[in-house]
């Protein structure tokens, strides 16, 4: 009787224990939810304050202060598209956006490679100095390179945007480094034993491997070159070549208070952005984790 009387109170505290310990976890999990929740709001209120802007009449704009407009006008977005040659702007950023990401993601993946799987002399000593430029801020060497540029006639042209994409970035190299330093060397080594060379060993077996974070790389060159404003106002001067973000300068200059209009191209631009990132976001996730792989 003795014996069956604590087992029973051993049931008891452990079900008591185990309810305690769901109920902190509901606690907890309810906590964080409603944090997330809350922070979301935070992040999306300018976005749909913007939405909100965009669809107001004109008169409207000063007045009503809540984000529900009382006259829903759709037709801001078309009257704000064509109130500029956001045509030409699109088209000149689409073609310095690509030009970038081939140009990153070729550069950056070579280069990343060599250091990862490659033997030569002073490797380590040449990839330190390439980590030491990530101290180095930009606007140190934002002068320096106008200079450069202008006396060898690039200012004016896309070249200044273009060209320094294939020379590669030591965040992206470093990232690349840590991915490729994570696959197993046998894959290659076996490859080598079949007759491969090195380029087909890298386009065959370890971009495969590494699509998550060179994912990653493409979304945030993609948002960096679509989004960049200082150095296409720095290097271009002829309103054909303008890009989206100085279209948009351009733009509210010659709008004057339409704000409802300005708000609408603005969002025009900021939509590729967010669609890519939204669908891109799992391969993001899944980089950090090879990234992170130590070699």
């Amino acid at each position: 009787m003795k014996d069956s009387t604590q087992v029973m109170k051993k049931n008891k505290n452990g079900v008591k224990l185990s309810e305690s310990i769901r109920f902190r976890q509901a606690i907890t999990g309810t906590i964080g939810t409603v944090t997330l929740l809350l922070g979301s709001v935070l992040v999306l209120y300018p976005l749909i304050w913007m939405l909100s802007t965009a669809l107001k009449s004109d008169a409207e704009v000063m007045i009503n202060q809540s984000l529900i407009p009382w006259d829903w006008r759709w037709d801001n977005f078309a009257k704000a598209w064509n109130s500029a040659p956001f045509d030409i702007y699109l088209k000149n950023t689409i073609y310095l956006t690509v030009i970038g990401l081939i140009g990153t993601l070729l550069s950056n993946t070579l280069v990343a490679y060599g250091f990862a799987k490659l033997n030569f002399k002073g490797k380590d000593a040449i990839f330190l100095c390439v980590l030491g430029t990530m101290m180095i801020p930009g606007m140190v060497t934002m002068i320096p390179s106008y200079v450069l540029f202008s006396k060898i006639g690039w200012v004016g042209t896309y070249l200044p945007l273009t060209i320094p994409a294939f020379t590669g970035g030591a965040y992206n190299i470093f990232l690349l480094r840590q991915a490729f330093m994570g696959i197993n060397s046998a894959y290659s080594d076996a490859a080598k034993i079949e007759g491969a060379g090195e380029m087909k060993i890298l386009t065959k077996i370890y971009v495969p491997l590494t699509r998550p974070v060179l994912t990653t790389i493409a979304v945030f060159t993609f948002n960096g070159r679509w989004n960049d404003y200082f150095g296409p106002m720095l290097y271009l001067n002829d309103e054909k070549l303008y890009t989206l973000q100085l279209g948009l300068r351009t733009f509210r200059g010659t709008a004057g208070v339409e704000w409802q209009k300005f708000m609408a191209a603005s969002l025009i631009v900021l939509i590729p952005t967010v669609i890519i990132y939204f669908f891109m976001q799992k391969y993001i996730i899944q980089s950090v984790a090879i990234g992170g792989v130590k070699g």
